[in-house]
């Protein structure tokens, strides 16, 4: 999942209710500890649901879906010339693009919005 951290999550600039995800899931033995825990916004929550792994675009095989905890963003995203849209340059990133459908229109369009008033892409 595409988490935001602390600090981005006391702005008002998501468009769903920020929610708390288990990394790696309950179900799948995830425990409920703030290792496992991210946030993250309620829709790409509910796309990972109880997913650690999903199909790459363009690759024959699943991959594992971005863990915020252990791996660097700029690793395995990058943004669009616009900055509107989020872009896997890795198997995970693209598996976690494509689970999490990351480029929503209405997310798009909050992009949109912040890049205007300055505040996107985040640091």
């Amino acid at each position: 999942m595409v988490c935001v951290n602390i600090a981005a999550a006391k702005r008002s600039d998501a468009i769903d209710p920020l929610v708390i995800d288990h990394i790696q899931p309950v179900s799948r033995g995830g425990q409920t500890i703030a290792d496992n825990l991210a946030l993250s916004c309620q829709t790409c929550n509910n796309y990972k649901y109880n997913k650690t792994e999903a199909p790459a675009p363009a690759y024959c095989q699943l991959a594992p879906l971005f863990h915020p905890r252990l791996l660097d963003w700029n690793q395995h995203f990058t943004w669009n010339e616009d900055t509107t849209q989020m872009l896997g340059i890795t198997a995970i990133g693209r598996a976690t693009v494509a689970r999490l459908q990351t480029n929503r229109e209405g997310v798009i369009n909050m992009r949109r919005v912040l890049a205007i008033m300055d505040e996107h892409p985040p640091d």
